[in-house]
């Protein structure tokens, strides 16, 4: 695998945003922050792709409750898209026969870690841990290999970043939050997502968002109505001779 990350300057970030909640709303602007602070000095996920061919990818990172995943995977459906989905380990083991279902369906599968916790204060070895164990809990369940890492709380450091690349994964951020987790109501959710989506964007929910079902298909009926096309996140990205810009937005060639 052959590519280029650029860097940015980190300010004190996780001084200055305490709580998971605080982080995961700081994640949907970071890429906006890494701008700012520019200096070529700090690793990146992948935020966004540069395209021209209007493809998107939705995603849901599942970490906490199950109630409404079912409606989600027939929602997409419904809309022949396929999404993919970031799985957490206890959640994987706990909830094994909707992985399965998600799998058979043809959305992607990444690991969201095993344990859900602040990844940038972990050492390389703890980092190593919880993507191996976390990417075996979900082939066992569903035969397929992972290659895709979204961090909880969208933490992350350089140390992160490369460490999974050294084991094969990309790291993927988002441009877009559908802010799902503050239980905003459908029409608000959906608002959100598509006045911000472009080409290449990466759409962030969660499959346990109050009304994140509800608004799918909304947002599905709508971007595709704009021309947009839904790939996975595997589909979307770039994976060798690429570079990734000071936004976090991901180039082919450069490498």
């Amino acid at each position: 695998m052959r590519f280029l990350t650029f860097r940015i300057r980190t300010a004190a970030a996780a001084a200055v945003f305490a709580g998971a909640l605080a982080l995961a709303s700081w994640g949907a602007y970071a890429a906006d922050a890494a701008s700012i602070y520019w200096s070529g000095e700090r690793s990146l996920p992948v935020y966004s792709v540069e395209r021209e061919d209007n493809k998107i990818a939705i995603t849901f990172d599942c970490a906490w409750g199950d109630e409404y995943t079912g409606q989600l995977l027939a929602a997409l459906e419904a809309a022949n898209v396929r999404a993919t989905f970031f799985t957490v380990q206890f959640w994987a083991e706990k909830y094994p026969d909707h992985l399965k279902e998600i799998a058979a369906a043809g959305h992607e599968i990444g690991t969201h870690s095993a344990t859900h916790s602040y990844m940038s204060r972990l050492s390389e070895a703890e980092i190593r841990a919880e993507l191996t164990s976390s990417a075996a809990a979900i082939t066992a369940a569903t035969g397929e290999e992972v290659t895709l890492f979204r961090p909880p709380y969208g933490d992350y450091d350089d140390l992160l970043v490369d460490t999974a690349a050294d084991m094969g994964m990309l790291t993927i951020q988002w441009d877009v939050d559908s802010l799902d987790w503050k239980d905003l109501s459908a029409q608000e959710i959906a608002q959100r997502i598509v006045s911000q989506a472009k080409s290449g964007s990466i759409i962030l929910c969660h499959n346990n968002g109050l009304h994140t079902a509800e608004a799918l298909p909304i947002v599905l009926d709508a971007l595709h109505a704009k021309g947009f096309e839904f790939v996975p996140v595997g589909e979307l990205v770039y994976r060798e001779n690429f570079t990734i810009d000071r936004t976090g937005r991901q180039h082919a060639g450069g490498g």
